[in-house]
């Protein structure tokens, strides 16, 4: 089977034409038809618009296309003759048909007979085509609920847009004949129009990326100009250190040029220097932020002093000791990959300054392409086949996530006999199970970026993104990667835009400038908290699986913290590297003259400062040839094998090599098999040293601040979310125990962002759910123009805001300062507000009589400790005051222990805690095991779930917000866990305790990580 490059577009009449590319110049126009044809579908961008072309355009850009007058139902030909005719004249007689089709619909030899009669009289010729839309039978049930999701209706509500039975399907030869007993002659023309469609996708197409050759200087020169420009501030006093750094860089700016990617480093650099553009910009006079980088490099490229000198990277190659093997090498078949992160402000202005730069139709995001797991399946199949929406929300709360196994999670239901008897549920299962991978929507890379010289809208279709000023190409990365095109990463990181906002907020209220390039990186206060896990909020080593690990391998400096950062990863994990690695810590801190022992002798020096095991994704080069005699380029291509798609086949295929190249250097094929499938386990995924290099000291960087600077951190840290592991009222207790105030939202004293107020942290009015930014930031600024407010009636008057928006401010506690919270909702019903005139589309209101309330405010109740508390939670997600288990625990049962009182408990003992779930993991590396984090009035306590137990116990474990566990307390070195025996829910216990309040929906939900 050969594909044929096309698409069916539809024009602005709403009648479709299919276009055909023939050669490379159609290609080219199919592409700009198609970026016209979306170019305003984000006119109103909370609603786009279907994409659709003008006929002329159509014609006008006819040059290597074949047009195809259109399906049976919309085809141009059948709904405007006179606009197929137009067409027929532009394409001509070779390049334009008339299109056959028999769907075995009312009506067909009727059209097709006036469709023959439209050919004839326009003179060009027939063609025979099946409207094919599913490729086999079997598949046609899941193309009409695909329908069904696209017009966001059930199969009933779509039925005049879904086709009337199951013949849009592929035909064998043999059929077609049957099909179209009076066309014989346009069935042949199918087959020799198919034959003359030749274009092949996959040849090149004319990508070329700014290489600055048209200069007039050669690429390297203009490279090394710069790389010694800025050697002279870095190397300046070095000494020994410079004469190896300059050694260096000769020999990386030879093997650049050799490679011909003295181009690619200076496109790179000019984005860099474009990004700091943008931070002048965004930063405006903060002298605390100009003197950070505008971003910083991460993954391989941190190993270049090319990428050190021109910015991109932050980290000293020659004095970290990192390898440039696994960025270029001489063997390198493909660009390599520089990914550059920024503070989320700077990125935003920097993607659009891009495309300013190298212009609209030479730039654009690359593509994402979201797949269907369980929960969008349950949603979109259950709402096409009209199921009941509550079931099918219980459904998706309880599901793994698996869409194959959406039958069986059917089959554990309380009531899965009456499903498994209804027809339209056992079609949900089964077409849950057909939708799983499948694409559901486009949305852009997390910052990939292509830029051609030549118009990438030439090479493919580009269309407007989601967010005003952006465009995105609609291929993935891998089809662009495929195609040859280079593909930059611009990466917006959160704990970047963290640390920044700290440094700031130093500067702002103590007036000390923060220069963390500078600060010292053996602080053993720092490092002590490191090694007690004390690292809520810190980059990379928060999570729990890294706080265990912490408590043994215990860091001691940065390139600790760098092995740290890259050791809980799945690629060492399942390469068996982490327990022999802390292992053989523990024996060298007990010995320092314990030698780590390696598995072979070969293999000593390439993994001495990981301890004799694999850790990082460079060793893999460095045992494929240490011991196997690998050439550096077979090495990166068992590295890419293992790192592209995680295909198992394409690494398995160098084991042959691997064993037969380590048995010529006398290794014994059992040796080197064993090796290969630690290798084989790595391939789960890991980071290069310089990556890690780079992240660990992100890491000690942002732990350092935490320690000297906390309210600061904890302040930058709720501005930044979403990110990291802890949900923001879990950073609130952690600072909360380390002796931060932090204080509620406050309409008269709080900023849109959180800020700092004295030595206290104030939540911003951001945090009020009903909230955006614009409306916060639009109250705090009427407040610093007009005064504060006196009273709920005053800001409702001001400020503008709609109703739900001002009851919830109320409700979040952020004008108690101007009264009670019921009082204040009552007085909010009597509030004079401009209104809205009907009819007006909002352009009109009619303004408000300042008339005063005829009624007085009568008496009302309080609202109860657990009433604030969970209202605090349902309006900011997080509560500066009590917290649920300091209420519940007077009416949990005798016995159940506090985090702080499990630390006495004896190991193996059974014990009872209770919390508020933080965090759940469900690893893909643990076979099963789920790890749970709950949370107390005094600290957190780890829980292991068996895989049993999450069987027994799935729906609590899945949504439940406050938890019982009975477990046995473990006890191993410094770790401490609850291994679990039951759960039980404490809903039904804290909704007595407060009175029926909705506990469940006010509690905010656990953070989920790994898979489902």
């Amino acid at each position: 089977m050969r594909p044929i490059t096309g698409a069916e577009v539809t024009l602005t009449d709403g009648s479709h034409v299919t276009l055909l590319v023939e050669s490379a110049t159609g290609y080219a126009n199919l592409c700009r038809l198609l970026t016209a044809a979306h170019a305003h579908t984000r006119a109103r961008p909370a609603e786009p618009s279907p994409p659709s072309l003008g006929v002329a355009l159509v014609a006008e850009l006819n040059e290597g296309l074949v047009c195809l007058s259109g399906c049976a139902r919309q085809g141009l030909a059948s709904r405007n003759p006179n606009g197929a005719a137009a067409l027929a004249q532009a394409f001509g007689r070779e390049r334009f048909f008339v299109e056959l089709q028999r769907p075995y619909e009312r009506g067909d030899a009727r059209r097709l007979a006036a469709l023959r009669d439209l050919a004839e009289a326009i003179g060009v010729q027939t063609v025979a085509t099946g409207g094919t839309h599913a490729h086999h039978a079997r598949r046609a049930a899941l193309q009409d609920v695909l329908v069904a999701i696209r017009c966001r209706t059930s199969l009933d509500g779509c039925e005049p847009e879904r086709r009337g039975n199951h013949e849009s399907v592929l035909l064998v030869p043999a059929q077609w004949e049957d099909r179209f007993p009076h066309d014989r002659d346009a069935v042949a023309r199918t087959a020799e129009l198919a034959e003359r469609l030749e274009f092949d996708l996959t040849e090149d197409l004319g990508y070329r990326y700014p290489d600055f050759s048209d200069t007039g200087e050669p690429a390297i020169r203009q490279l090394a100009r710069v790389c010694d420009r800025a050697f002279e501030e870095r190397y300046g006093d070095a000494n020994g250190h410079k004469r190896r750094a300059r050694s260096r860089l000769e020999e990386e700016l030879k093997l650049i040029d050799e490679l011909g990617l003295a181009g690619f480093f200076l496109l790179h650099w000019e984005v860099l220097e474009l990004a700091r553009e943008c931070a002048l910009e965004v930063r405006g006079g903060s002298v605390a932020r100009n003197v950070l980088p505008p971003g910083r490099g991460r993954g391989s490229s941190v190993g270049s002093i090319v990428c050190y000198l021109t910015g991109l990277s932050h980290v000293d190659p020659v004095r970290a000791g990192l390898s440039l093997g696994r960025f270029i090498n001489k063997e390198l078949t493909s660009v390599p990959d520089i990914d550059l992160d920024f503070p989320r402000d700077i990125r935003e202005k920097l993607i659009v300054a891009v495309c300013e730069r190298y212009g609209r139709e030479h730039s654009a995001l690359v593509a994402s392409f979201s797949t269907y797991h369980a929960r969008g399946a349950i949603r979109d199949i259950g709402k096409a086949l009209g199921l009941p929406f509550g079931e099918l929300e219980r459904l998706a709360r309880l599901t793994d996530g698996n869409p194959y196994r959406v039958g069986e999670e059917l089959a554990k239901l309380p009531d899965a006999e009456a499903k498994r008897a209804s027809p339209r549920w056992r079609a949900f299962a089964r077409l849950c199970r057909e939708i799983g991978g499948l694409p559901r929507h486009i949305s852009q890379h997390p910052g990939g970026m292509v830029i051609s010289t030549r118009p990438l809208v030439e090479l493919v279709p580009v269309q407007p993104a989601a967010m005003e000023g952006r465009q995105l190409c609609q291929w993935d990365k891998d089809s662009c990667a495929d195609a040859g095109f280079l593909k930059i990463d611009l990466l917006g990181l959160g704990m970047l835009s963290a640390v920044e906002d700290c440094v700031e907020q130093v500067v702002v209220g103590r007036g000390t400038p923060v220069d963390l390039s500078r600060i010292p990186f053996d602080d053993e206060a720092v490092y002590g908290e490191i090694q007690r896990a004390d690292t809520v909020g810190v980059f990379q080593i928060e999570s729990r699986a890294q706080m265990q690990s912490l408590l043994q391998t215990l860091p001691e400096n940065l390139d600790d913290l760098t092995i740290q950062v890259a050791l809980v990863r799945p690629g060492p994990i399942q390469g068996g590297a982490v327990h022999p690695f802390i292992a053989n810590r523990r024996r060298l801190r007990e010995d320092p003259a314990f030698v780590p022992p390696a598995d072979h002798p070969l293999l000593e020096e390439p993994l001495r400062e990981t301890l004799g095991v694999i850790v990082f994704q460079d060793q893999v080069l460095a045992v494929a040839t240490a011991l196997a005699g690998f050439s550096i380029g077979e090495a990166e291509g068992l590295r890419r094998a293992m790192s592209r798609k995680r295909s198992l086949e394409a690494i398995e295929a160098f084991r042959g090599r691997f064993v037969e190249g380590a048995g010529a250097k006398g290794v014994s094929s059992e040796a080197a098999n064993e090796v290969f499938d630690k290798l084989v386990g790595f391939s789960g995924f890991g980071f290069p040293k310089s990556h890690a290099a780079a992240f660990g000291l992100l890491a000690y960087q942002s732990a350092w601040l935490r320690h000297h600077y906390p309210a600061e951190f904890l302040c930058a840290l709720l501005n930044a979310q979403p990110m990291g592991f802890y949900p923001p009222a879990s950073l609130v207790r952690d600072a909360q125990r380390r002796g931060v105030e932090v204080r509620p939202p406050h309409v008269n004293l709080s900023e849109a962002r959180c800020a700092l107020e004295g030595e206290a942290v104030r939540v911003g009015l951001s945090y009020v759910r009903s909230l955006g930014d614009d409306e916060a930031e639009a109250v705090a600024g009427e407040r610093r123009q007009g005064g504060l407010f006196a009273g709920v009636r005053e800001l409702a008057q001001r400020t503008g805001l709609d109703r739900p928006r001002l009851e919830a401010l109320v409700a979040s506690g952020a004008c108690d300062s101007l009264g009670r919270r019921r009082a204040l909702l009552w007085e909010l019903g009597f509030a004079p507000r401009a209104q809205t005139v009907p009819g007006s589309g909002g352009e009109e209101s009619q303004l408000a009589l300042p008339l005063d309330p005829t009624a007085a405010t009568p008496t009302l109740r309080e609202h109860t400790p657990w009433e604030r508390m969970l209202a605090d939670y349902r309006t900011t997600s997080l509560s500066v005051g009590v917290h649920p288990l300091t209420l519940l625990r007077p009416h949990l049962p005798k016995g159940t222990l506090s985090s702080r009182e499990l630390e006495e408990a004896r190991a193996g003992s059974s014990v009872a805690v209770a919390g508020m779930a933080v965090a759940r993991q469900r690893p893909a590396t643990a076979n099963g095991v789920v790890f749970m984090l709950l949370e107390d009035e005094h600290g957190q306590v780890n829980l292991i779930v068996p895989p049993g137990v999450y069987e027994r116990f799935r729906p609590l474990v899945r949504s439940e917000p406050l938890l019982l566990a009975r477990g046995r307390f473990e006890r191993v070195d410094r770790n401490r866990n609850v291994l679990v025996r039951e759960l039980e829910s404490l809903g039904p216990l804290a909704r007595r305790c407060a009175d029926e309040a909705d506990v469940f929906g006010s509690l905010p939900p656990a953070h989920h990580f790994g898979h489902r």
